[in-house]
């Protein structure tokens, strides 16, 4: 299993590639989907002023990261931390270009070339919730993650909050199997067990969760250009009955 690296950056700006530079970084690492506390934090002073716009979403002045370290300085830091890992970044194209630049600037090769993967939380969420608002703040407020603390965006807490959305995006993929790398010793036997001696109740839908379940349908419909694949199931199961 590799290490999974939950990571965010602020910048100056958002184009890489005219100038703008990474002032802050952040990373939580998470191990069978735990916190682990090895995470990474740094600020950098990126040589030049951050754009109004920039500053006031992260609030990172230029007096603040006047004597902080370069990213150069810090670079090989920085690739031994995430060597071999997947990052799981949200809006991943835009991370990933500022910090290839910036490796680049410092002599380094790109992420590619060291780390393991890169999982985009962004592309996820909208192939989960299509139509729907997907950025860190509407997801935090979807899953219910407190991020009531969060004045300014910060590469550090947003990290934090990420990993809480990446975990309750992933939840459904591993609610069925059983953990099997745990070190824990196994204590005897399984037993199997007939499930034929059990009645099981059916619980009919409401009219509030069918309603629900037709707009998400409807949604669907629209993202899908009308292949949603649940109602061609629905009309094969009907035409089998009739």
């Amino acid at each position: 299993m590799s290490r999974l690296i939950v990571l965010d950056t602020e910048t100056t700006g958002l184009s890489a590639e005219n100038g703008d530079r990474v002032i802050e970084l952040g990373c939580v690492e998470l191990f069978n989907r735990k916190l682990t506390g090895n995470d990474l934090h740094f600020y950098f002073n990126p040589e030049r002023e951050s754009h109004e716009d920039a500053l006031k979403v992260h609030g990172l002045t230029t007096d603040f990261l006047r004597d902080k370290p370069k990213f150069a300085a810090l670079a090989n830091d920085v690739v031994e931390y995430l060597r071999g890992a997947e990052l799981i970044i949200h809006n991943a194209a835009f991370d990933v270009g500022f910090l290839n630049k910036e490796l680049e600037l410092a002599g380094l090769p790109p992420l590619r070339e060291f780390v393991a993967e890169v999982t985009d939380t962004l592309a996820m969420a909208k192939a989960v919730y299509p139509g729907k608002r997907n950025s860190l703040d509407a997801l935090c407020d979807r899953f219910g993650v407190d991020r009531s603390n969060r004045t300014f965006h910060g590469a550090k807490l947003d990290a934090q909050l990420l990993a809480d959305v990446y975990i309750n995006l992933t939840r459904g993929q591993d609610a069925l199997l059983i953990d099997v790398s745990t070190n824990e010793p196994t204590i005897g036997a399984v037993e199997a067990v007939d499930l034929r001696s059990f009645v099981l109740p059916v619980l009919m839908a409401t009219e509030h969760e069918l309603a629900a379940h037709s707009d998400l349908l409807g949604q669907l419909d629209k993202s899908s250009k009308g292949q949603t694949l649940f109602r061609q199931i629905d009309v094969q199961g009907q035409n089998a009955v009739a």
